[in-house]
Parts: C-alpha cells; structure tokens; sequence
C-alpha cells in the first residue's frame, strides 16, 4: 500500500476516533479533530503533512514514477 493511501486511512480514522472520543468521553477531544483538519488544509497549500515524513522515515512506498493514482 502507497503512502498517500495510508495518508488517508489515518487521517480518517484519527478524525472517527476523535469523534467518538468527544461524544462518549469528553468535548474537548474535538480540538484534535481540528488539528487533524488543520493539517490537512495546509498540506493541501504546502504539499508537506507531518504524518507524511513519519510514514517515509518508518518505509512506506511513494507512488512509483509516472503511475497516476488509484
């Protein structure tokens, strides 16, 4: 699995969780929601997302060269 599919994956699922957090445990746990959206959007301007370098540094795959998105 390429490293934008991963991306996605657990970005979705940190905002889910945060989510869930927020509605059974606590409020507050929505700012987490709204970093992870932060993120996001500025990662939409930059083309540089945080969660990006972690998952080069532990060996997630790019897209190879010339293959278009799936």
């Amino acid at each position: 699995m390429y490293i934008d599919r991963v991306l996605r994956l657990i970005a979705g699922t940190f905002v889910l969780l945060s989510l869930a957090l927020a509605q059974f445990h606590h409020p507050n746990w929505l700012w987490f929601t709204a970093f992870v959206g932060l993120n996001l959007f500025q990662s939409g301007f930059t083309n540089w997302c945080p969660m990006m370098a972690i998952l080069e540094k532990i060996g997630a795959p790019r897209l190879p060269k010339g293959c278009p998105a799936k």
